[in-house]
């Protein structure tokens, strides 16, 4: 099984195959053993002996280590895991202001901001008219106006860009 490993903002492939670990390209011999009646598991690598307290962190894959006295934060995912989380992270660092777009092709009834203006999420943006219906169109995180690029009376398309939003100010 492959794992990518965590340790301190440094990212370590760990692939284990029964009595050996390749860490990052190194084939060792491996074996754990636990020490009854406690929490303690002495991991031996090659010659090497390590007694290690493994607890469970807040969430998957995250354990605190305490590896002969010192104490590790390491986050273990497999590959499947670790690339759905590294897709997460990737999505959650690009939310904040998006720019309003018209989700269907209609006409601008009424426009409610102007650029400068400081807006909350849920507030009324803009007002379309798409198979006789007035929807209301509001924005999804706080943020400021940067452009306006719908008029009332104007035809838009489905995507159309209808008003920019920058980050709100701190």
């Amino acid at each position: 099984m492959k794992y990518l490993v965590d340790i301190n903002g440094e990212r370590i492939t760990v692939e284990l195959e029964g009595a050996h670990a390749t860490v990052d390209g190194a084939r060792h011999d491996v074996s754990l053993t636990h020490v009854a009646g406690t929490p303690v598991r002495l991991v031996r690598v090659g010659e090497q002996v390590h007694r290690v307290v493994a607890r469970r962190g807040a969430s998957r894959g995250l354990w605190q280590l305490d590896v002969d006295g010192t104490r590790v934060e390491a986050e273990a995912l497999d590959e499947r895991l670790r690339a759905i989380k590294d897709l997460t992270a990737a999505s959650a660092a690009a939310s904040g202001p998006a720019p309003l777009l018209a989700p269907m092709p209609g006409l601008v009834v009424r426009v409610a901001v102007s650029v400068g203006d400081t807006v909350s999420v849920g507030q009324g943006l803009v007002m379309i008219e798409a198979m006789k219906m007035e929807n209301e169109l509001r924005a999804t995180a706080p943020g400021v106006v940067t452009a306006v690029r719908a008029k009332a009376g104007e035809a838009v398309n489905k995507g159309a860009v209808l008003v920019e939003l920058g980050p709100h100010p701190a």
